[in-house]
């Protein structure tokens, strides 16, 4: 599989005259300059969050050796360190963490997604993988990030590690996005696949993800905290890369190492909501009512440090970084993207003609109308950090190109059998948006990439459009409704121009949500 950097060259390998059909050429070169600057600068977000830079900022050794440092929290090491991890850029943290902590390291478990060693092997990233002779046990598993029997392996050989530690112990936490897949350890008598169908059930009957959160942890033996649980007394140190939208240790991974603010009440209370409570298994009933007995109450974490040590925002500031070098007039629009991609990519096409209007203070832009909407679109996400209207001030006062950039993570909701996922279904929905009315004399691009490397079960990690978009299809006999329809987008991407818009990186070892990167330049 191709790395990042021997795919770049492959962007603008592609014929040049057919990257914006039917173009000038000064509009031809700034649009593959344009595709240039978006795969650079969403490679330097990813390389921002790379495992292994990431921990060794939060972790050090003393020069005596004897002392780990986490953050400003001092541990002494005597042949006492244990290391377990899940998640699926948890194979380079381990890797990282045993290169830095040596002969210190007794022993460690980790959980991470199937293939990606040979997935890692053949990108040529050594630094992800663990040396021979490793301390440290490697269990693959949650093929297509679904739990599954190789995973619950994985689960029982961290839970017996866990349980078999003393109070001068210290466990060494690696969590990051796809930990929960990977750590599925049902309480008994439920099994697996009855914990899976009564998630589907849930799902099916539109219980949201914070609802599915408190029924996973209820039923889990590491989730919701079970894991710090399993280890005490021993003490705990989690270290955590955010895959979820402002960084909330007890959702990311279910929270292992975080006590659960649910209880059993709650988990009634969703259950009768949706009217589920009769179809529950009875395995379900009698764990529900054995922990509504529990003399002992809830648990605490208190032994527990939990550190995030990467997330979308440092992904995006190097990114920012990057394009002012490049040239550009960098802003960060929000790091909180989420709601039904269909809005999204409305809120995108409309920013784009609304901004491009300001950058070029034309009065044949945007309407008054499009700027309203634009603000009521903004306003229904209900994003905490979004920056709207200082973004288009800045914008209004840049004298060149701009990059607006920004993070999260959109829902899709599948209609159809077709192939692709968040990021190409929203870069397609953008590119036809753009497409809808004459932006002026303003070049535009957008990218949407997944920084795992990996948009749903693709090869692509995303895509990237322009206006043309639509007028490209149609020259070669594509149809960009019937795509959408069908959730259809990789194929769609894969057919025009030789899949030339599709952005490929190979698996990044990394995982911090999606980059979004809009490019405006005057003409």
């Amino acid at each position: 599989m191709a790395t990042a950097l021997q795919v770049l060259p492959c962007l603008v390998r592609a014929p040049l005259r057919q990257l914006i059909w039917g173009a000038p050429m000064a509009r031809l070169a700034s649009g593959v300059a344009l595709a240039e600057h978006a795969q650079q600068l969403f490679e330097s977000a990813v390389g921002a969050v790379q495992p292994g830079p990431m921990l060794q900022k939060a972790l050090s050794l003393d020069p005596d050796g004897r002392t780990l440092k986490v953050r400003d929290r001092s541990f002494q090491l005597r042949q006492n360190l244990y290391l377990v991890g899940f998640g699926k850029a948890v194979l380079g943290m381990a890797a990282a963490a045993e290169e830095l902590l040596g002969q210190h390291l007794v022993q460690g478990v980790i959980s991470v997604p199937k293939g990606i060693r040979a997935a890692m092997e053949c990108a040529g990233k050594q630094e992800m993988l663990l040396k021979p002779h490793s301390r440290v046990q490697v269990f693959e598993g949650a093929e297509n990030n679904l739990p599954d029997h190789d995973a619950l392996r994985a689960a029982l050989a961290i839970q017996q590690l866990a349980e078999g530690l003393t109070a001068d112990d210290l466990l060494l936490v690696l969590i990051s996005g796809g930990g929960s897949a990977l750590l599925p350890s049902p309480i008994p008598p439920i099994t697996l696949e009855e914990k899976q169908m009564l998630t589907k059930l849930l799902a099916a009957h539109g219980a949201t993800i914070q609802e599915l959160n408190t029924m996973r942890k209820a039923l889990s033996q590491l989730k919701g905290g079970g894991l710090a649980q399993a280890a005490y007394p021993a003490q705990v140190v989690s270290l955590i890369l955010s895959d979820v939208v402002g960084d909330p240790v007890e959702v990311i991974a279910s929270g292992p190492t975080v006590a659960s603010a649910h209880n059993v009440q709650d988990c009634l209370h969703i259950l009768n909501r949706y009217g589920l409570r009769a179809a529950l298994p009875r395995s379900v009933k009698t764990v529900l009512s054995r922990a509504d007995s529990d003399p002992r109450g809830p648990h605490t974490c208190g032994h527990v440090l939990n550190v995030i040590i990467g997330s979308n925002m440092l992904a995006l500031a190097e990114a920012q970084k990057q394009a002012e070098v490049l040239g550009y007039r960098a802003m960060v629009l929000s790091t909180a993207i989420q709601g039904d991609v269909k809005s999204v990519a409305q809120f995108y096409g409309l920013l784009a003609r609304v901004a491009g209007a300001r950058l070029i203070s034309s009065t044949a832009g945007a309407s008054v109308e499009e700027d309203a909407k634009l603000h009521e679109l903004a306003a229904e996400f209900q994003l905490p950090d979004l920056k709207l209207e200082e973004v288009l001030e800045a914008v209004a006062e840049a004298r060149g190109p701009v990059c607006l950039l920004a993070g999260g993570e959109p829902t899709v909701q599948l209609h159809g059998s077709g192939k692709g996922g968040r990021n190409q279904e929203l870069a397609l929905r953008v590119g036809a948006e753009l497409g809808r009315w004459p932006l002026g004399p303003v070049d535009v691009l957008f990218l949407s990439g997944g920084t795992d490397g990996q948009d749903g079960p693709t090869e692509a990690a995303g895509a990237w459009v322009m206006p043309e978009l639509t007028i490209q299809a149609a020259a070669e006999g594509l149809d960009v409704a019937t795509f959408l329809a069908h959730n259809d987008s990789y194929t769609f991407f894969c057919r025009l121009q030789g899949g030339a818009h599709l952005l490929y990186t190979g698996p990044t070892g990394t995982n911090v949500m999606d980059t979004h990167l809009l490019f405006l330049r005057p003409q």
